[in-house]
């Protein structure tokens, strides 16, 4: 593992009179003016830059106004499942006599609006589908619900295909021609825009002269959620999107579903970050659909009942656990798939499948490898019928989607299907074709890789001073955020005296370490810890890389360095 400095522009930007520290730490995150600091809700970009907005809401307005009934076809991931029930919420919230949801299972179905599920959805007699944060390669599940009579409203982020779906109204700033700056819009920020435009369309239309206009920033807590739980790039427009639902969150104003998540994992909401939307409440969230069926994770974030919400979050939480077993065991699988290999020898590209593997975990596993390994990774399982399924993670500079879309222009009988982003993607091939895909997978990624690329660096914002230990500064770091993808929480390095080590719970290790000059003295935790390497009582002295953390125990507050990389010096 390689430490880096994190590049700076030639010249620093004016933002205002912040600390020298923050305005480096936010120059170095491609921030150039003070505007782009602040957010409020009134920075937001406006709806009427999203292709396709005005039509949606046509869609929208005449399915109030005739009662018509709307099913919100979802997807069973986090951020489907907040938009889920974003649509749900807000629709209801905007006057809409009858809106019901519908998920795919993933193992019956799998991803998107089908033929299949449009079958399954045609039983609720809707007059409206709408999908959320999915919908856009949907090519064949829109025409047949089209043919059945019915009108089809796609709101997505997903990077589209070469044809679009013959909807009526499709909603992504994806989408060719348009217009909109952010293209990193969650699916659920995605529904949430529509929303905003909905309501501006009816206020203009005289709706709310009588009442009061309805306030759907109530739902924030959720597009919070589902934006960092899906690992979308915080642009300036997300960052005041999560920075606004974790506003709500820390001034317990969150839907009962989740605080209910947050008091089963233990979590204060008051001091609630984005690091905890995307490590505490997503994988709980996910937990639901890589397991069993994503509606239990929608009818928690829906529920009004607090005791209720309450036991369905125990249900996630439980799941949670299973899924935790799951995958270790998967891991120790393929690592003992790739420990005889020589790392000289090993795949640029690398692609593993076990027939026992289970479908909903492997997008995990394929991110620990990553992780390991340093390269792209796509793991397969077995999803019947002569076919895997497989899901993909990538590295920086490799898009992985694209990457797909190569291999498959130039080998169109291997993958039968695939779609995704820049860093995540999924796919489904015959189990025939495993072999041929791996090797035209792995020629892909030489093809774009070299060597050096290969290997994990850690970009740090350089060492922090001995007087800069403290909690003021810790704090300040906290708030500073929302931190998340593409614009990473701030990270330090620097060499420390090890004076204790210990193992807690099963992987993670204790410190207490001294600054070089030996004046401070500083707790640290590692979390999943080599056992092989660590404790090692014959270590004096450590490279870290580490953020700067607030420890809270017992009421008291103190410095704590949450340590990503440690290695003997």
């Amino acid at each position: 593992m390689r430490i880096e400095p994190r590049p700076l522009p030639p010249t620093l930007p004016f933002l205002g009179n912040l600390p020298p520290l923050l305005t480096r730490l936010y120059a170095a995150r491609g921030v150039q003016s003070e505007a782009e600091l602040d957010k409020s809700l009134a920075r937001l970009l406006p709806y009427q830059q999203l292709k396709g907005i005005e039509a949606a809401v046509d869609l929208l307005v005449e399915a109030l106004d005739q009662r018509q009934r709307i099913l919100i076809v979802g997807d069973f991931d986090a951020d489907g499942a907040t938009a889920s029930t974003v649509g749900m919420l807000g629709l209801r919230l905007l006057g809409a006599a009858h809106v019901d949801y519908l998920v795919p299972n993933r193992f019956e179905y799998g991803y998107g609006l089908t033929p299949e599920i449009v079958q399954v959805a045609l039983e609720r007699q809707p007059d409206l589908l709408v999908t959320v944060d999915n919908g856009i390669s949907s090519v064949e599940g829109v025409a047949a619900a089209k043919a059945a009579g019915l009108k089809v409203l796609v709101t997505d982020h997903h990077l589209p295909g070469q044809q679009l779906p013959d909807a009526d109204a499709i909603v992504n700033p994806n989408q060719p021609g348009c217009d909109f700056p952010s293209k990193s819009l969650a699916g659920v920020g995605v529904i949430f825009y529509v929303l905003m435009a909905l309501r501006a369309r009816l206020r203009s239309l005289g709706r709310y002269e009588t009442q009061p206009q309805p306030n759907i920033g109530e739902l924030l807590d959720l597009v919070a959620l589902g934006s960092v739980a899906d690992v979308v790039p915080l642009d300036a427009n997300n960052r005041i999107l999560v920075h606004q639902g974790l506003e709500r969150i820390r001034a317990g104003r969150a839907r009962p579903g989740v605080k209910a998540i947050l008091e089963v994992a233990r979590r204060d909401h008051r001091r609630i970050t984005s690091t905890d939307l995307g490590f505490i409440l997503g994988p709980r969230l996910n937990a639901a659909g890589r397991l069993d069926d994503m509606s239990l994770g929608i009818e928690c974030l829906l529920c009004e009942d607090q005791a209720l919400a309450q036991d369905m979050a125990q249900q996630l939480d439980d799941l949670n656990q299973d899924r935790k077993s799951i995958e270790q065991g998967m891991q120790r699988e393929a690592l003992a798939q790739l420990k005889d290999l020589p790392v000289e020898s090993m795949p640029y590209g690398l692609c593993l499948f076990d027939a026992d593997w289970h479908q909903g975990v492997i997008g995990i596993l394929a991110s620990r490898l990553k992780e390991r390994y340093h390269r792209p990774t796509i793991a397969f399982a077995d999803a019947g019928d002569g076919m895997l399924k497989g899901s993909a993670r990538s590295v920086p500079g490799f898009h992985i989607r694209d990457a797909l879309d190569a291999v498959a222009a130039r080998q169109p009988q291997l993958i039968s299907k695939f779609g995704g982003h820049a860093m995540a993607a999924g796919l489904s091939l015959p189990e025939s074709n495993f072999p041929a895909f791996a090797e035209a997978f792995d020629e892909e990624v030489r093809r774009q890789l070299r060597e050096e690329d290969l290997t994990g660096r850690l970009l740090s914002d350089g060492s922090l001073a001995v007087e800069e230990f403290h909690l003021d500064l810790a704090k300040a770091l906290r708030n500073a955020g929302p931190w998340g993808q593409h614009f990473p929480e701030p990270l330090f390095h620097g060499v420390f005296q090890l004076v204790e080590q210990r193992v807690v719970g099963e992987r993670h290790l204790k410190v207490v370490l001294k600054s070089e000059c030996g004046s401070v003295r500083l707790d640290g935790i590692a979390f999943g810890i080599d056992r092989e390497v660590w404790p090692n009582p014959t270590v004096r002295w450590v490279e870290l890389a580490y953020k700067l953390d607030v420890n809270e125990f017992r009421g008291n507050e103190s410095v704590q360095l949450m340590i990503a990389h440690m290695e003997p010096r």
